[in-house]
């Protein structure tokens, strides 16, 4: 390491856990990974919780004259969040907002995801302006940054038209609100060069008529190549003029602490509709008649996108009939009141009349079909990323033309695909703003490619910037990608007004070098991402990060996206035959494999499907195969094993007892270190073995059936020892279905069954499909062929026997089986008390997330989900085995649980632990508060 960084390091030690200063290469290499198709390895990550310590942070790396990136989400794609310097992320400290003038306005840290902002607004009827496609992952300090718009913004609802103002630290580590009266006060005492230089700019421009009004057309589109020069000339006051160029920034001109929006409506009445027509040109007249109604949204798709989505589930039938030539809108309406909306849906329909449509879809309010509608358009971007050759990237690009000239554009883009051989190339985009996506496909392998699409992209910006006088960058940012033309699109004196813009914010040139701003016009051929094959299940990851934030160790390891970095670089180096000496098999082992819930959220979020847990399992196949024979014996003595692990449970039922739980908590952990963490952790919370046999109940004529199969983790676990209710789940379980006037029977060879996910979770898959195998068969001699439907008490066993029968039995877990089977015979009433609700992986996987909030409603007064947790990370024995993870996956859950609060519920026995031990109050199966709501 360079000596100046090792002195950062060591003056970063002063003030900074070692935790949170990253400088192994490897982890680097993961953390420094963004969406884009670039790749710049930094020296050092910083995981940073504070506003002081990023003004701590910057003011170091300027003393030292180190280069710094700021990075959100990593989800953008324009290569503006990489470094090969100091990268600054933030941890989950950064997460807080306000709700201001009873939702009219929102204060956001930089650490919020976009769509959680939407969630605290929704009691409100609000949201905030910018909708980008990745709201679910993306963060606001990304949004901000790249002033992000989307499919409904248009140019009136970005970051820019919506701020009410920022706080901010500038490079010299110097601070500002621009919200605060004292502080713009101090601000000004502090940097009175720079506020005047920005007057004098803005008097500038506003003297030079014909750049006035370069930039007043530029934003007339949607626009976000370059700085946010219309800030110039749409405000005179110098802290509005700065406070709207940090938007669209990029992290060149300072670090936005927090950002106040003015939120916007978000009607409760919404329709869809589809509307095909037999070219471009009348599509992009329809466009332009949809312009002058009030429409909230209007998505363009060419015959190619088109094609591209035929074959998915729930497409309108006439999309495969349908050839190159014909194009399609997906309109959206809004509105406060039903009446509203109907007559916003005539007046669309008014508007297009005269264009002679091939196909449509009506509009429609019906939820589901409007879903499948915009799954069109939000599956566009994967099925081309699902269909591309291993070891080429995907690229999307955002441009923006004219209005009225959006027809000609769209032929004379195609006739560059078809020029420069991307024959696979789809075009999709907001279309009342004339902002266009084209995707396509490539490698950057050899010379030839890299010349191909370096002629591409100078043709795209000579058409784009020079021909039709639009956006190179509407809303995906400059970043590296088009920082080579900001100048051929702004002409020389718009970026020589750029040029003094950044020597005004940071006169030391750290900030993000080399991001909107660029002297070296081949910077977009440079630093290119390699994606070399890796294994067929992550082969077509495109590193969007979209499945990070449902990842319970991202605090903790790695990411799925960073697990699949480094397995790539393993891979690439077994291929060339290179060596591994800087730790990276050892580190993956760990924050790769070891750490890994493998429960697959990440596959929910992903957009080509791909579950890094398989991966994982398929790793830890060649890891555990040394304990086949013992994992074999287990499975063929299964009734022996789960009897010795009760032996194990009252063994430390009675050393509690005898011991006390603080001294055999102690005695725990002495024996865990002394074994190198092969002993498993023991909780407080871990109960004796359950001594309760569940058994059938005896016939009664007239009287329905279910099969109930109890999971091996309630037939062998009790009931906690903080529970209020102390009966076992099986007991429980009886109660409510006898209550619901079932008859009870049980499949055979009871404890001797089981689902097989121990074994999966290992990797041992034929084990695991063996012992799946055998408990099919006794469900289905039990269920009379199917005849009776089956109840399994736990989440995690319910999904894996339905993946895995190949018969038509109807296997339910607890929530959807009362409500679909069961609720017409309860009598609920609502407990009066607040109750904690889980929603576990293998629910949310089911599709139950929602049905499970809407049974814990009906059994009591105040349900709380808490936020931030979609897996406990307990894993089947990971709570055991690998306990960090379980506490970082729910390091948020203590300082949510509600004063007065003293359970929780969930659907996952083992989940239940982790959830009990790291909330401070008991949680347990649903299915005790559908039995006390219903007595």
């Amino acid at each position: 390491m360079e000596p100046r960084y090792q002195q950062l390091a060591e003056a970063l030690a002063g003030f900074l856990p070692a935790g949170r200063i990253i400088q192994d290469p490897s982890l680097c290499l993961a953390y420094g990974t963004d969406a884009s198709f670039y790749r710049l390895v930094p020296k050092m990550v910083l995981r940073l919780a504070s506003t002081d310590e990023v003004a701590r942070v910057l003011e170091l790396c300027r003393q030292h004259r180190i280069h710094c990136t700021f990075r959100a989400a990593g989800t953008s794609l324009s290569g503006q969040a990489v470094s090969d310097s100091v990268l600054i992320t933030l941890t989950d400290d950064w997460r807080r907002h306000k709700i201001i003038d009873n939702g009219h306005q929102i204060a956001l840290q930089p650490g919020v995801i976009g769509a959680d902002a939407n969630r605290y607004l929704a009691p409100f009827g609000r949201k905030i302006g910018p909708d980008p496609a990745s709201i679910n992952s993306c963060k606001i300090g990304g949004i901000a940054a790249n002033n992000a718009s989307g499919m409904c913004c248009g140019t009136a609802q970005n970051s820019y038209q919506t701020l009410h103002g920022l706080s901010l630290v500038l490079a010299d580590g110097t601070r500002l609100d621009t919200r605060d009266p004292a502080s713009r006060a101090r601000f000004a005492g502090q940097k009175p060069e720079l506020l005047a230089g920005l007057q004098r700019l803005s008097e500038e421009v506003r003297a030079n008529r014909e750049l006035c009004e370069r930039i007043r057309h530029k934003y007339r589109l949607k626009n976000t190549t370059g700085y946010s020069l219309n800030a110039l000339v749409d405000f005179e006051d110098p802290f509005d003029i700065l406070a709207h160029l940090m938007i669209g920034s990029e992290g060149t001109l300072g670090f936005m602490a927090e950002v106040s929006y003015h939120t916007v409506p978000d009607h409760p009445f919404k329709a869809s509709c589809l509307l095909v027509y037999p070219e471009i040109e009348t599509t992009c007249r329809a466009v332009t008649a949809l312009a002058g109604t009030e429409v909230a949204a209007v998505e363009l798709m060419d015959g190619r996108a088109l094609k591209s989505i035929a074959d998915k589930a729930g497409m309108p039938g006439f999309i495969r009939e349908l050839d190159l030539e014909a194009a399609a809108l997906l309109v959206e309406v809004h509105g406060a009141d039903e009446a509203e909306l109907l007559a916003k849906c005539d007046q669309a329909m008014a508007a297009v009349a005269g264009f002679e449509r091939r196909n449509e879809v009506p509009f429609t309010q019906d939820k589901t079909r409007c879903t499948t509608l915009w799954a069109m358009r939000k599956g566009m971007f994967p099925a081309v990323g699902a269909v591309r050759e291993t070891g080429t990237t995907v690229i999307i690009e955002d441009v923006a033309f004219p209005v009225e000239q959006l027809a000609p554009a769209v032929r004379r883009l195609t006739e560059l695909f078809d020029r420069f051989g991307y024959s696979e190339a789809i075009i999709f985009g907001h279309a009342l703003a004339g902002n266009l996506h084209f995707v396509f496909t490539q490698g950057f392998d050899s010379q030839a490619e890299l010349d191909r699409y370096g002629g591409f992209m100078d043709a795209v910006a000579q058409l784009v910037a020079v021909e039709y006088q639009g956006s190179l960058k509407a809303e995906h940012g400059t970043g590296r990608n088009m920082a080579p033309y900001v100048e051929l699109e702004w002409g020389q004196d718009g970026y020589a007004l750029m040029q003094q813009i950044k020597t005004l914010f940071d006169p030391d040139g750290i900030l993000n070098p080399g991001v909107i701003l660029n002297d070296d016009h081949q910077a977009h051929l440079k630093d290119l991402k390699p994606l070399p094959a890796a294994d067929a299940i992550v082969d077509k990851c495109i590193e969007c990060g979209f499945c990070e934030v449902v990842c319970p160790s991202r605090d903790l390891s790695l990411t799925p996206r960073q697990r699949i970095v480094l397995f790539r670089e393993l891979q690439r180096r077994a291929a060339k035959g290179e060596a591994t000496e800087d730790g990276l098999e050892q580190v993956f082992q760990y924050q790769g494999v070891d750490t890994c819930a493998a429960t697959g959220l990440c596959a929910q979020r992903c957009p080509v499907g791909i579950n890094t847990g398989d991966l994982v399992r398929q790793l830890r196949t060649a890891r555990y195969r040394k304990f086949e024979p013992i994992a074999r014996w287990t499975a063929d003595h299964f009734a022996a094993t789960t009897t010795l692990v009760g032996l194990g449970l009252n063994s430390a039922a009675l050393g509690r007892r005898l011991l006390g739980e603080r001294n055999l908590s102690k005695l725990n952990r002495g024996l865990r270190k002394a074994s190198k963490n092969k002993v498993p952790l023991w909780l407080p919370e871990t109960p004796a073995a359950n001594r309760h046999r569940p058994s059938a109940s005896s016939p009664h004529e007239g009287r329905p059936k279910v099969v109930y199969f109890p999971s091996c983790a309630s037939r062998t676990l009790g009931q906690s020892p903080g529970a209020k209710d102390g009966r076992s789940l099986t007991e429980v379980t009886q109660a409510v279905l006898e209550r619901a006037g079932f008859d009870v029977l049980l499949p055979a060879d009871l404890t001797s069954l089981c689902c097989g996910q121990p074994w999966q979770s290992k990797g041992m898959l034929a084990l695991a499909d063996d012992k799946a195998t055998e408990l099919e068969a006794k469900l289905w001699q039990a269920s009379e062929q199917g005849r009776w439907p089956v109840l399994m008490d736990t989440s995690p066993c319910a999904k894996r026997s339905r993946e895995q029968t190949g018969l038509p039995l109807a296997i339910f877990e607890p929530v959807q089986f009362i409500l679909e089977q069961a609720l017409d015979r309860l009598e609920l009433k609502p407990v009066q008390e607040t109750v904690l609700l889980h929603i576990t992986c293998s629910s949310r996987h089911l599709g139950l997330a929602d049905k499970m909030l809407e049974l814990a409603k009906r059994c009591a007064a105040r349900v709380v989900v808490p936020e931030h947790i979609d897996c406990c990370g307990f894993a089947g024995d990971k709570g055991f085995t690998t306990p960090e993870l379980n506490a970082s996956a729910l390091k948020p859950l203590r300082a949510q649980v509600p004063a007065g609060c003293t359970r929780g519920v969930s659907n996952s026995r083992t989940c239940e632990l982790g959830l009990s031990h790291h909330s401070g109050v008991n949680y347990e199966s649903i299915l005790y508060l559908v039995d006390e709501a219903s007595r």
